[in-house]
C-alpha cells in the first residue's frame, strides 16, 4: 500500500525529511543491527540505554542520568567551499567555536558551517538528531573527516556515549574501543581540545 503524502511535503526535500521521519525507526535500527553486527565482529563490548526520541542535548540529557562516562554532541559540517565534510564529537558540556575551530583546520574563519540533511543522509545514512561518529562505518568513500574532542579519549572516562544511528537510544563504549572502531572504519580522528 502507497504512503500518502501531505501535499506540503511533496517538495524534494520534503519527500526526502517524510521517508526519513516516516519510516526512521525501521531504517534507524536497521543500521543499528548492521552497526551492532560490526562491533562484536571486533569484540567490542557496549551497554545501550533506550530512550524516546531527542533532537537536542538538553532532551536527551534527563535520559542519561544514570550512566557513566561522557555523552557526546556531535556536529556534521562542511566548509563554505564544500571542499570537506566535518563531524564533530565534543562532550556534550563542551562549547564547539566554529570560527575557532575552521582556523585549526586550515579552512579559515568563518568557513565553517552546519552542512544539509540530505547530504548526512548521503554520506552517514543518519537524519537530524542521529549524528554520530558511530555513522563513520557507512562513510565507505572516507570523505566525512572526524574531530574528536581529545577529553573523549584522553580524559580517563571509563565510557564514551553515542547514539547508535537512531536518536531513540544512547550506546557507551570504552575510549580504546571507540578508537579501534574508528581506525577499522579508516577514520584516523583530528583530536582537539574544546572548553
Amino acid at each position: 500500500m502507497a504512503a500518502v503524502i501531505p501535499a506540503q511535503r511533496q517538495s524534494m526535500r520534503g519527500l526526502l525529511l517524510y521517508y526519513v521521519y516516516g519510516s526512521r525507526t525501521s531504517m534507524g535500527e536497521d543500521l543499528r543491527s548492521e552497526l551492532q553486527e560490526f562491533l562484536q565482529n571486533l569484540k567490542i563490548q557496549t551497554s545501550c540505554v533506550e530512550h524516546p526520541p531527542v533532537f537536542t542535548v538538553e532532551e536527551m540529557m534527563p535520559h542519561l542520568q544514570d550512566v557513566s562516562g561522557a555523552v557526546t554532541k556531535n556536529l556534521f559540517l562542511k566548509d563554505k567551499k564544500k571542499k570537506g565534510l566535518w563531524l564533530v564529537s565534543a562532550r556534550h558540556d563542551r562549547q564547539v567555536n566554529l570560527n575557532d575551530l575552521a582556523k585549526k583546520l586550515g579552512v579559515g574563519s568563518g568557513n565553517l558551517r552546519f552542512a544539509d540533511e540530505a547530504t548526512m543522509l548521503e554520506k552517514l545514512k543518519v537524519g537530524q538528531g542521529c549524528a554520530t561518529a558511530l555513522a563513520l562505518l557507512f562513510d565507505k568513500d572516507r570523505s566525512v573527516k572526524l574531530v574528536l574532542d581529545r577529553d573523549l579519549v584522553e580524559g580517563g572516562h571509563q565510557m564514551v556515549h553515542f547514539h547508535p544511528m537512531t536518536n531513540s537510544a544512547t550506546m557507551g563504549l570504552r575510549p580504546e574501543d571507540l578508537l579501534r572502531f574508528l581506525r577499522e572504519t579508516g577514520h584516523e580522528p583530528v583530536l582537539e581540545n574544546f572548553e
